[in-house]
């Protein structure tokens, strides 16, 4: 383990900052006032996140006599230790390869992969003038909303800090009030096709097969919109 300090890298937290904006930016495309004030909430939560991580360990300062009292063999001011679960779970190990660190990579993975689907079948959908309802809009209805947050827990799992620990619920209610704020404009435009498509696809956490009575229901959605059952 790298017991060496490491903040104070005002370089790394720019660099980091600039470069995970952008990735999500190539993936979402924001056009509208509500895409861009989701994208510019995420954004703020990545400034925060590696503002912590490689500039000003904050969190590390408001507990470190609870953590130093609690853990005494751990340097709290190591770059390592703010993998703050894999040290407080006893990973003796590199950080970076602990289970905490690991399943933080996997919803981060899949949380931009979820995004980068959903947006080429949104963009396909507004080509054409018709309702999303391919790819990722098929297993749910807010795709990119899904992988925001899913990109933001595993960035949660991996570095927790109080900043973003704070920000994560709010952020989360705010998308949860965008996604209605959409449902309600889709149902202002495309009418009785979307009350059949929210009949049938989640809001958030997809289905897969037509459990507890959902094919039958799916399939009256695909007759509707005139896709032939899977």
């Amino acid at each position: 383990m790298n017991d060496s300090p490491a903040y104070g890298l005002w370089g790394l937290v720019l660099v980091n900052s600039v470069v995970f904006i952008l990735f999500a930016y190539s993936f979402f495309k924001p056009q509208t006032t509500r895409d861009w004030r989701s994208f510019g909430a995420f954004s703020a939560f990545l400034v925060a996140l590696f503002t912590e991580m490689y500039g000003f360990p904050l969190t590390i300062y408001f507990f470190s006599g609870w953590l130093q009292s609690h853990y005494p063999n751990v340097d709290w001011f190591s770059h390592d230790a703010g993998h703050l679960l894999e040290m407080m779970f006893g990973w003796k190990t590199n950080p970076h390869a602990g289970p905490f660190h690991v399943l933080s990579f996997a919803f981060i993975a899949g949380g931009f992969f979820l995004i980068s689907v959903a947006w080429r079948a949104l963009y396909v959908a507004q080509q054409r003038r018709k309702l999303a309802t391919e790819g990722a809009y098929a297993y749910m209805r807010h795709p990119q909303y899904m992988g925001f947050i899913l990109v933001m827990f595993g960035f949660i799992l991996q570095w927790p800090t109080i900043l973003t620990l704070a920000m994560f619920p709010v952020l989360v209610a705010m998308y949860v009030h965008l996604a209605h704020q959409e449902e309600r404009d889709a149902r202002a435009e495309f009418g009785e096709a979307y009350e059949q498509y929210a009949a049938v696809i989640p809001g958030w956490m997809p289905t897969f097969g037509g459990h507890n009575g959902a094919k039958p229901s799916r399939s009256a959605f695909n007759d509707y919109i005139g896709r032939e059952d899977p």
